[in-house]
């Protein structure tokens, strides 16, 4: 994919997982019942967090990891056809 976004700082780029279409128990659900998606792919990294002394502190996450992150969590974009959310690396609460 030719994503044409480079985020700054700590800030990473993250494809949603898709929204579960049916309940447990069978039901389709519809869109407005659907939960948000608290998953999904890195698509692209920010270079890091520029510390007091000026030093780049590396990110923990990297292209390619699926993560857990809050429901109400970063700014939600659509680029290129897809949609994606911009969030802070510390809004990141796994990899899995």
């Amino acid at each position: 994919m030719g994503l044409t976004i480079k985020p700054l700082s700590d800030r990473v780029v993250v494809e949603p997982a898709p929204a579960e279409e049916k309940s447990s128990g069978g039901i389709i659900l519809p869109d407005t019942a659907q939960e948000k998606p608290q998953q999904g792919k890195i698509v692209s990294v920010g270079p890091g967090k520029a510390s007091d002394s000026g030093t780049i502190v590396k990110m923990t996450v990297k292209q390619g990891d699926t993560v857990l992150y809050g429901k109400y969590s970063g700014t939600e974009v659509s680029l290129d056809g897809g949609d994606f959310v911009i969030m802070r690396e510390s809004d990141i609460l796994a990899v899995l």
